[in-house]
């Protein structure tokens, strides 16, 4: 039978500071019989007997001597470390390695975070934005986000809301280039572009037609591997843009922008929450991901309904 080696040399070492092989199970919470099962198989795979044992009494052996005051320190090591595991476990405190993909995710996670760090200012978040897929053991991630399908198998997800993508312009714009009314009439018009960081390529625009999803490519007039510089354009009238509406969702609330097509808006997407185990999680991640499905989770702070759609795409009409 293979050697328990932690609990064979606990059980010696509580035997010797005890005094007595019951008050060592007792300690450890296990019967005498697997107390002395223990021991013994520690005895048998060092070939030496550890304790002189008569029926009132124990005493170390010169050999049982030398290998307690050999092992103590190291146990004592062993279960400080454990224990400071524990505590870590337990505690709000220490790093929370968070990723994500660039897009949306300053305007959707910052206030969340803003309010994590003032309830656990002990915890220090540590925040990469990379549009790239990455390798969740690798990575050492403890919570990760992602815009569009559902993450890998073997992790834990959840769906926070739909995300959507509008095609929108500022009120300026529409006064001096006109508004389109069909995709063909984007030809005509300055449109912007995102180019993908990781390859740099130009992405082309995701639309929707019927029940389908179809690739709009355009000609840029503006291009940037940047969601913020792409938004700034938009709003200062240069460009038509396709914007995540979590980013623009303010703003066309606002009148700042307004959507345009809204027939081939796409919301066929998500953002997602992951992580790698329902219980097995420090309290500090386990409180930010609670923290983030409490404020986000079907939030419709970053989604319009077809009311809000048609009531700021008639906005320009009347005016």
């Amino acid at each position: 039978m293979a050697l328990d080696t932690l609990r064979s040399m606990t059980t010696f070492v509580r035997t010797v500071e005890l005094g007595s092989l019951s008050k060592a199970a007792a300690a450890q919470q296990i019967t005498p019989q697997a107390a002395s099962k223990a021991l013994g198989q520690l005895e048998a795979h060092l070939g030496v007997r550890l304790f002189h044992r008569t029926t009132r009494s124990m005493s170390l052996t010169e050999e049982g001597q030398r290998l307690y005051e050999s092992a103590k320190p190291s146990l004592i090591g062993l279960e400080q470390a454990l224990e400071s595991t524990r505590q870590t476990r337990e505690g709000l405190a220490g790093p929370l390695r968070i990723v994500g993909p660039r897009t949306v995710l300053l305007s959707v996670l910052g206030p969340v975070l803003d309010e994590y760090s003032r309830l656990y200012p002990e915890v220090q978040p540590d925040i990469q934005l990379d549009d790239r897929i990455g390798n969740w053991v690798d990575d050492r991630v403890d919570v990760g986000f992602r815009l569009g399908n559902p993450p890998q198998d073997g992790l834990v997800m959840r769906r926070l809301f739909p995300m959507q993508l509008a095609i929108c312009a500022a009120p300026s714009y529409l006064r001096k280039y006109g508004i389109p009314h069909t995709l063909s009439q984007l030809e005509t018009h300055r449109c912007s572009a995102f180019r993908r960081p990781s390859d740099g390529r130009v992405v082309p625009w995701h639309v929707k037609v019927g029940e389908n999803i179809i690739e709009q490519h355009v000609r840029p007039a503006f291009c940037t591997n940047d969601e913020g510089f792409e938004l700034r354009a938009v709003l200062a009238g240069e460009v038509i843009g396709q914007l995540a509406v979590p980013t623009a969702a303010n703003y066309i609330r606002q009148g700042r922008l307004v959507p345009l097509l809204l027939e081939h808006i796409v919301d066929n997407l998500g953002l997602y929450i992951y992580y790698g185990s329902r219980t097995a999680q420090p309290a500090r991640v386990r409180c930010f991901i609670d923290l983030v499905i409490e404020r986000l989770a079907n939030s419709q702070e970053f989604v319009l309904s077809n009311e809000a759609l048609l009531k700021a795409h008639a906005h320009i009409l009347e005016h």
